[in-house]
């Protein structure tokens, strides 16, 4: 979940059939833009390593992929497989577009090992339609040289939320342009990636186990949303933020003016080519008093329904599990999802990757089949609710909450 707002409208169910391509050992392959750094290495090593099978890659801008799968699906143009950000797995699987794959998964040896949370939204009515692919982690970073120069210990990440209040204190008494912490206050999207696992992390969720329940009504979103709400109040953050809708998302901690910030496994990375000389830690994202939990990003593996290269497929996808190309995914942007080889996937790569890789394995994707209506939309529910409160006084939380779990209950009850 690395990019935000994603076109979902135009997906309905619709009935599919597939062509018959000319190869019957080449089977073509959908992956998002921000997925090149990665797969297109990742389909030329399988290519590489066959003599049956043969995967035909086209990269889709990220803002057009859902939308395009849609229509495709619906004119009988649709690719044999796609790598489809996990959290529309669920919507297209109720529209009846995509391959059972559950005797397939349960065959492998490491299903146990596979991602959960990727699992878990891959599955519809207890089938599965999607497998884990790739994955991003959501976590806090700090700057160690804020850290220093404020008093506090450049090599200890906060691990509650009063120590990550008392930190951004002092980062901010730093004076200048200098700010204590930082979020994109206008984004759904990046909120439901770094401010949920406060949630989690502090004993609530958002929705119930089947996503038919939306629960925000609970004293931990209260509390987390007054712990954000306090430190705009006292200037810990920009004032920029309450209008940020995720362009700064990153970019602002990469100025090295920011002292804690929640972001993404793939800042790793990035930092490293953006901002190669600034010190920073990682930690994973905490409850109110202790824990941890991390939104589980990434992509899911989804075969289109009607599909006559299964075979090939298969064989791809069993390539990506293993050893090889789980190292070749780490060391091209994503966290591997398996966990019983993954420490082995990022050896020799950043430390810090690991630690994100254990929060993601641990963490949660919210279940629904209107991800996009209530999270990613510039105008939806959720992020009208965190910028109302976030912005707003100590009594503006309780009606913002309300709204949002009204609305957000009425969308999830007209959902198929």
């Amino acid at each position: 979940m690395r990019h935000w707002i994603f076109g979902l409208s135009g997906l309905v169910a619709a009935a599919l059939a597939l062509p018959a391509t000319a190869n019957a050992e080449n089977f073509s392959l959908w992956t998002r833009s921000d997925s090149s750094t990665f797969m297109p290495k990742l389909v030329d090593a399988f290519n590489a390593s066959q003599k049956e099978h043969h995967a035909d890659l086209q990269i889709v801008p990220v803002n057009e992929l859902v939308q395009k799968y849609a229509v495709a699906t619906a004119g009988g143009t649709a690719p044999d497989a796609l790598s489809l950000d996990l959290i529309y797995t669920p919507a297209f699987a109720a529209a009846g577009q995509l391959e059972d794959l559950t005797d397939f998964a349960k065959s492998l040896p490491y299903f146990n090992a596979l991602s959960k949370a990727h699992i878990s939204v891959g599955t519809y009515q207890d089938h599965i339609y999607g497998l884990p692919f790739s994955a991003d982690g959501s976590v806090l970073i700090w700057n160690k040289k804020l850290f220093k120069q404020a008093g506090l210990d450049p090599e200890k990440g906060p691990k509650t939320w009063a120590e990550i209040r008392s930190a951004a204190e002092k980062v901010n008494a730093l004076g200048g342009d200098i700010k204590g912490f930082y979020f994109s206050g206008s984004c759904g999207g990046c909120n439901i990636f770094t401010f949920t696992p406060l949630i989690w992390a502090s004993g609530a969720d958002i929705f119930s186990a089947d996503g038919r329940q939306v629960t925000l009504d609970t004293p931990q979103m209260r509390d987390a949303i007054a712990f954000y709400q306090g430190m705009v109040r006292d200037k810990l953050v920009p004032a920029g933020a309450q209008t940020d809708t995720g362009s700064n998302f990153f970019a602002a901690f990469a100025t090295g003016k920011i002292g804690i910030t929640p972001s993404g496994s793939f800042a790793i990375g990035a930092l490293a080519t953006q901002s190669p000389d600034l010190e920073y830690g990682v930690t994973p994202l905490p409850g109110k008093d202790g824990g941890s939990s991390s939104f589980a990003g990434g992509d899911n593996f989804v075969v289109s329904k009607g599909t006559k290269k299964m075979e090939a497929v298969k064989a791809f996808l069993q390539f990506s599990y293993s050893l090889e190309g789980q190292k070749l995914l780490a060391r091209n942007g994503s966290l591997p999802i398996r966990s019983d080889i993954g420490k082995d996937a990022l050896e020799g790569l950043d430390s810090r990757y690991l630690i994100a890789a254990e929060a993601m394995a641990k963490g949660k994707t919210p279940y629904t089949t209107v991800f996009n209506d209530l999270f990613n939309s510039a105008n939806g529910p959720w992020i009208t609710m965190l910028n109302t409160a976030f912005f707003g006084t100590p009594d503006s939380i309780e009606p913002a909450i309300q709204t949002a779990q009204s609305t957000m209950q009425s969308i999830v009850d007209t959902a198929p």
